[in-house]
């Protein structure tokens, strides 16, 4: 493709050289420049791009996107430099171009919001399957080309990886796109020139504010998603959060509201619930999920409301919900010793670890609530008293452990869970370092019959302590605790 189209759309303030030369590929990390590639230069946290301009058209870069201008002290002779407004903006809309525009080939619907959405686009990934879609998911677990899935970096990827799965998408038959969008994914404009035909808002609580340093930051990164979707698009808003209205306030695009509490286009009411599911009115159709919880009632509100305004039959819609089990590491129940109730979760925030605490004392009230959790090194330090307060109200027993520690000691971020404690948040807790041994103590000292909640890990099978990845799997722990319990 040449240089003039794969540029189309982009708001170009100047233009040095030829615009017919063929472009073979295009890159961001200078690594992969090879001859007859467009070098892209963005300005990143860790490295900018500007600084490998020179070493990108040593390697063969034809052409080179930039918005820096003293980054070029000199231009060489057959490269043509194309100066930007926004290297990232113009990074999306040329991934878009180079591949063929392929979010307009799919029906690409994105939810954002804090808490939900891994949950969601993976149960709309396939709930569409069941009822005959070939469909693709980019997630925080997994990105899907139809059935063909590999393992996700980023909640969202980087424009050019984007545009790469869409386009194999298209190419495989796939009709549906189903797409997390984060806050950071949106403030780094990874999403521009995709075309979503709906977003979906799920919820707003603390995260993040490490990166966007204020909760109205936060906000308006989230709502940014909304006020650029197409007037043809659909804006699905949960309105039970106090900013769902916010999120919709300057879009262009349908306005569609669902809840829980009261009266919306969509509606959901749970009218019984278990470890083994719940029993939901979804409008006014009474139907059985397998999922169980209220933010999970919240989660299928958003996949049905999505469905049948994208327009999918209502009946066999509420038939494969019926089916649908819950996404890896969210609310996984696992058999312990001691007839113990195991429950994994991925929750890492204040809101995510409340929400399943009450779900576990609104299912089973008589049974003893031990929670395990930690906080992840080098992020939000702020939301870690407020979970220590939290595992305070709701736990009978407390055990605080490390999480992905990074490059904080362990036991700094466990002090800063402490201080949201008083003492007798302490008195009904410990403190753990090795986050396997704290799995093993929470079994040794639960009561039989207990539930046990281990929060953060969720679907991951590792641990980043300092700079090291290690395989860690809280699946195979209970299992290898089960096998000993069982030789005794």
């Amino acid at each position: 493709m040449i240089i003039s189209k794969i540029t189309e759309g982009c708001r170009i303030v100047s233009l040095e050289g030829r615009t017919d030369t063929e472009v073979l590929s295009v890159c961001s990390d200078s690594r992969k420049v090879e001859a007859g590639s467009m070098f892209v230069a963005v300005r990143g946290f860790a490295v900018n791009g500007h600084d490998f301009i020179e070493g990108a058209i040593a390697k063969g870069a034809c052409a080179i996107v930039y918005d820096d201008p003293s980054a070029i002290s000199s231009m060489a002779e057959g490269v043509t430099y194309i100066r930007v407004e926004s290297s990232r903006g113009a990074l999306g809309i040329i991934a878009s171009n180079f591949y063929d525009r392929p979010s307009e080939k799919l029906t690409l619907v994105g939810i954002t919001g804090t808490n939900g959405k891994t949950t969601t686009v993976t149960l709309l990934y396939r709930l569409f399957t069941r009822l005959g879609y070939n469909c693709g998911l980019l997630s925080t677990i997994a990105n899907y080309v139809g059935s063909k899935g590999t393992e996700a970096v980023n909640t969202t990827s980087d424009p050019l990886t984007i545009n790469s799965l869409m386009s194999q998408m298209v190419e495989e038959g796939c009709q549906w796109c189903f797409m997390e969008v984060s806050s950071i994914g949106v403030e780094q404009e990874r999403i521009a020139g995709l075309k979503f035909k709906a977003g979906i808002f799920s919820n707003l609580t603390h995260d993040h504010l490490d990166y966007h340093k204020s909760f109205a930051e936060y906000l308006r990164c989230k709502k940014l998603f909304f006020d650029n979707l197409p007037s043809d698009a659909f804006a699905i808003v949960n309105i039970d959060d106090r900013n769902g209205e916010v999120m919709v306030q300057n879009t262009r695009a349908h306005k569609v509201s669902y809840s829980l509490r009261g009266m919306a286009d969509h509606t959901c009411r749970v009218m019984e619930m278990s470890f083994d599911g719940m029993l939901l009115k979804l409008d006014s159709t009474e139907t059985w999920c397998r999922l169980t919880g209220t933010y999970n009632a919240y989660n299928l509100l958003a996949i049905y409301t999505t469905a049948v305004v994208l327009g999918a039959d209502k009946d066999e819609v509420l038939l494969a919900l019926s089916t649908l089990g819950p996404a890896p590491g969210r609310l996984e129940n696992m058999k312990g010793p001691k007839d113990i109730s195991i429950i994994i979760d991925y929750a890492h925030t204040p809101d995510a670890l409340e929400n399943v605490l009450k779900t576990l004392r609104e299912i089973a009230p008589e049974r003893e609530l031990v929670c395990l959790f930690g906080c992840g090194g080098d992020r939000d330090r702020t939301k870690r008293p407020e979970m220590g307060s939290i595992a305070q109200k709701y736990a009978d027993r407390i055990i605080v452990t490390s999480d992905n520690s990074r490059s904080e000691n362990t036991a700094d971020i466990m002090a800063d869970i402490k201080t949201g404690m008083d003492f007798k948040g302490r008195a009904k807790s410990l403190f753990i370092e090795d986050r396997a041994e704290a799995i093993r103590t929470a079994i040794a000292v639960a009561t039989p019959g207990a539930t046990i909640l281990l929060a953060g890990k969720g679907h991951e099978t590792y641990q980043i302590i300092g700079k090291e990845k290690r395989h860690f799997d809280e699946k195979e722990i209970v299992a290898q605790i089960n096998k000993e319990y069982d030789q005794q």
